[in-house]
């Protein structure tokens, strides 16, 4: 694996992070001999693409009239469509496995079923309704792009670190399929994700720094007490952390 990635295969690493963390309409790419495990750096790039199509509908919305609260209601609904909901999905696994499981073992099989209980269910609800009470705080859309650029790029920065500091959970599944994250992969995302938050000015990127990093550590010694590692949903829910936690940062700093 390429220590640093060539601008080819940056290009290539980009399109895959757009491809995996997205569901926005774009091309068919070759990837060549990429893995997700290669491209997991460029996550903050899609990060950056799912906060501009949130910024452009929140406009649109207060172009046309709308109060803070629904232009803001809308803003998650583009961002959820433009993700596929794919770390919700995690978030409300991990909820439910954490919560309502015994055994390692069943924390892992509830995990893996499609069905979502009291746990993910009351998770999703409160991640939701934190997103859209801190996007309503703030006082115009330049202000709500900022928030969502810092918010959706930084939250994915520590994806790579996470899959590079906490083993699989797993001997299959997405997390184990993916590959190994070298540390110089988990560092680029990383700084691309920490660079996002001088969006919220330099004590909003400061106070923003040590509170993804208090949450990483929490939720990495929480996943290696309850299933001895990292998951793809634990890496989902892990964004969504992130996400609220720059968001409430955001609604502070930028108003």
């Amino acid at each position: 694996m390429t220590v640093v990635p060539s601008p080819r295969q940056a290009l290539d690493d980009i399109a895959l992070s757009l491809v995996f963390f997205t569901r926005l309409p774009l091309p068919i790419f070759d990837f060549r001999d990429r893995s997700l495990a290669d491209a997991i750096w460029a996550a903050p790039v899609a990060g950056l693409a799912v906060a501009v199509v949130g910024a452009v509908v929140y406009a649109i919305g207060i172009k046309l009239g709308l109060a803070a609260g629904p232009a803001a209601a809308l803003v998650l609904a583009a961002t959820l469509l433009a993700t596929g909901c794919l770390h919700e999905d995690g978030l409300s696994d991990v909820a439910d496995g954490f919560g309502g499981g015994k055994t390692r073992d069943k924390k892992l099989e509830i995990m893996r079923d499609s069905r979502i209980g009291a746990y993910g269910a009351s998770a999703l609800g409160l991640s939701l309704l934190i997103r859209w009470s801190a996007l309503s705080q703030l006082a115009n859309p330049t202000s709500v792009l900022f928030a969502l650029i810092a918010a959706h790029a930084a939250s994915r920065g520590l994806l790579g670190a996470f899959m590079h500091l906490a083993p699989p959970a797993r001997s299959d599944g997405l997390s184990a399929g993916a590959g190994t994250v070298s540390a110089q992969t988990a560092v680029l995302g990383a700084v691309l994700g920490a660079a996002a938050l001088l969006a919220l000015g330099l004590g909003g990127a400061f106070a923003a720094l040590i509170l993804l990093a208090l949450v990483f550590s929490a939720l990495r010694a929480l996943c290696l007490n309850q299933i001895g590692g990292q998951t793809g949903d634990t890496i989902g829910a892990l964004q969504q952390l992130g996400e609220v936690i720059v968001l409430l940062v955001a609604s502070v700093s930028l108003t």
